[in-house]
């Protein structure tokens, strides 16, 4: 029910839209009752033409007054124009009431729309804003498909839920109402009868779509795990071409497609087994109704004349139509609730990384970043432990050590990617906790090892942290980071798409273009990640100019692979196994002799 409810809250929004589809369908309805009661009078014109209605009763808004009228004009026009004009009265008005019927019908779908993609357009920005806002964490453990499909297939599933919902609530059960008030009205004791039917059908129905909910949320989970596995593909393809492994790839791929294939299979099964099984059990009860009401009337038990038995039978066949398409909606239900259980896991997730209601801003650095006694932990393995660290105003500090030590980690702490499990981190004597953080990280800048670029033009790439700027601004940080000569090279200069992560720039390139998004924000504090390591030696040299003019009079912490670019650094901090062994300048720490001095004879820098 918890998934039904938080489907129901988006639907709310769109109330109005609900209400005029439930105004539409019962007008419908009510065109589609009339033109099936013109049945009655048309068999009368045919075989009974003595039976004519020869008073008006006063006008009163009940249906017998209204039909005793309506069956007076008609038979006026018997009498005084001749039974074929009065065929071609009933026959237009047949069609008239058809026209209203299908118009409103038309329209009652026309404002669905709205709903229905209403719906899904509020899911996506929701699971969209939730992605962006949610920890760095939290994607360590969730498979990158699991999400995609979340925001395609799963909200495509209640798109379809969302019509079901109202079908189930205003336009199957007013249908329903309607038909079973008239057939009451035509027979109280055949109607009693037939309902007596109507819970065997639901019951057989619901019984069949028990699991449906379970077996779709498999399917989902499944499509996820496809979606997950392709995209590692495509990232992954270099590696799979160079060491032959397209077989064992695609088998593996095969083995996944293979389940989904069982899967989906059951759960279309299930709801193909909607339609015909409805089919067959309403042609039992339309039998059984034929043969009880044919028996009455031919034993003269009942005061139901032939004709009005043929309009029963009809609007009881027109009963049958909602009857099925309520079995239909709970079935679309069923898939879409799968679909919304998977949305809302998302949704519910609670991100740990709180703003608190009084925190206070902080625009400016003036003194010292310092971390006091920091440990950090993923679930129950400690990365960090005991770190204390600090960072004056200005200074160059280097953080080194073993891959895997936990370098990265401490300083996604600083910028409260992650919060600490136990310490504080101060800047300026503040809590970070206390601060807001678009504050705090508005005085970061990040370089990161891997440099990550969006399918977008260069402007854009270099802009992305940056609400306003002027051309000559544009072109200065592109200077600094010794990217405009390449730009300019570009047939779109600045303009120009830079593909898929970058995809149509070499590795020294897309590393200028972070350096000079980083320029032109023009952050206090830089946070280098191993920048330089993954280039080759001549774009390491012009990246590394870059850098250093970045770096300039600017407080950095630089994580570095290759110890030739720390030996100038204020503060060195070497890690190992998530805590620091050693402490000081270059010449302090090949003095001391330790773990220091052999990464750097390994690197023969010495």
């Amino acid at each position: 029910m918890g998934d039904f409810r938080t489907l129901l809250a988006y639907v709310k929004k769109y109330w109005p839209s609900s209400v005029l589809y439930l105004v539409f369908n019962a007008l419908s309805v009510i065109f589609a009752l009339f033109s099936f009661t013109m049945v009655i009078p048309f068999l009368r014109v045919l075989f009974n033409p003595e039976k004519l209605v020869k008073t008006l009763e006063p006008w009163a808004f009940n249906s017998r007054v209204l039909i005793h009228n309506l069956n007076y004009y008609l038979s006026q026009v018997i009498v005084n124009q001749g039974a074929v004009k009065a065929l071609m009265f009933i026959s237009i008005m047949v069609i008239v009431a058809s026209l209203l019927k299908n118009g409103f019908f038309y329209l009652g779908r026309y404002v669905m729309a709205s709903v229905r993609n209403g719906v899904v357009r509020d899911l996506m920005r929701d699971l969209y804003h939730k992605i962006v806002s949610l920890p760095i964490g939290f994607f360590n453990e969730e498979r990158k498909g699991n999400i995609l499909t979340r925001i395609t297939n799963d909200t495509t599933e209640v798109r379809e839920a969302v019509e079901a919902v109202h079908n189930l609530l205003f336009r199957d059960p007013v249908s329903i109402l309607f038909f079973t008030f008239y057939l009451f009205y035509l027979s109280v004791g055949m109607t009693i009868f037939v309902l007596i039917f109507l819970p065997i059908v639901g019951y057989v129905i619901v019984t069949i779509a028990q699991n449906l909910k379970r077996r779709s949320y498999e399917v989902q989970q499944s499509l996820g795990t496809i979606v997950a596995q392709t995209e590692e593909t495509i990232t992954g393809l270099r590696i799979i071409k160079g060491f032959n492994a397209e077989s064992k790839i695609i088998k593996k791929f095969e083995d996944l497609i293979f389940s989904l294939y069982k899967l989906m299979k059951k759960v279309e099964r299930r709801v193909f087994l909607s339609h015909p099984l409805s089919e067959f059990l309403g042609t039992i009860v339309v039998i059984v109704i034929m043969f009880f009401g044919g028996s009455m009337i031919l034993s003269g038990k009942t005061a139901l004349t032939s004709e009005a038995f043929i309009a029963y039978l009809v609007v009881f066949s027109q009963l049958i139509t909602p009857v099925k398409a309520l079995t239909k909606s709970y079935y679309i239900l069923q898939k879409g609730m799968a679909s919304m259980k998977r949305i809302k896991e998302v949704l519910s997730v609670e991100n740990p990384i709180k703003e608190k209601p009084d925190a206070r801003s902080i625009k400016e650095f003036k003194a010292a970043i310092e971390l006091r006694n920091v440990h950090f932990s993923y679930g129950d393995k400690e990365v960090l432990t005991n770190i204390n660290m600090s960072i004056p105003h200005g200074s160059m500090v280097a953080i080194v050590g073993e891959s895997g030590a936990g370098k990265s980690t401490l300083v996604d702490l600083i910028p409260r990617f992650y919060d600490v499990t136990k310490g504080a981190i101060f800047i300026d004597g503040n809590d970070i906790r206390n601060l807001k953080i678009k504050d705090l990280r508005g005085l970061f800048g990040i370089v990161n090892q891997q440099p990550i670029l969006f399918n977008d033009t260069i402007e854009n790439n270099i802009t992305i942290g940056v609400d306003s700027y002027t051309e000559e601004d544009l072109i200065r940080a592109a200077r600094i980071a010794n990217a405009y000569d390449f730009i300019m090279e570009k047939p779109g200069g600045f303009k120009e798409i830079v593909g898929e992560g970058g995809n149509k720039l070499s590795g020294g390139q897309k590393q200028r273009i972070s350096i000079a998004r980083a320029v032109l924000k023009n952050p206090p504090i830089l946070i280098l990640d191993e920048a330089t390591s993954s280039l080759d030696t001549e774009s390491e040299k012009l990246v590394q100019d870059a850098l250093n003019k970045l770096m300039k009079n600017r407080t950095s912490i630089v994580i570095a692979h290759r110890l030739s670019t720390v030996r100038n650094a204020d503060m060195i901090y070497v890690i190992q196994k998530g805590q620091i062994i050693e402490q000081g300048t270059h010449e302090q720490l090949i003095a001391l002799g330790g773990y220091y001095k052999k990464l750097v004879d390994m690197q023969s820098l010495a």
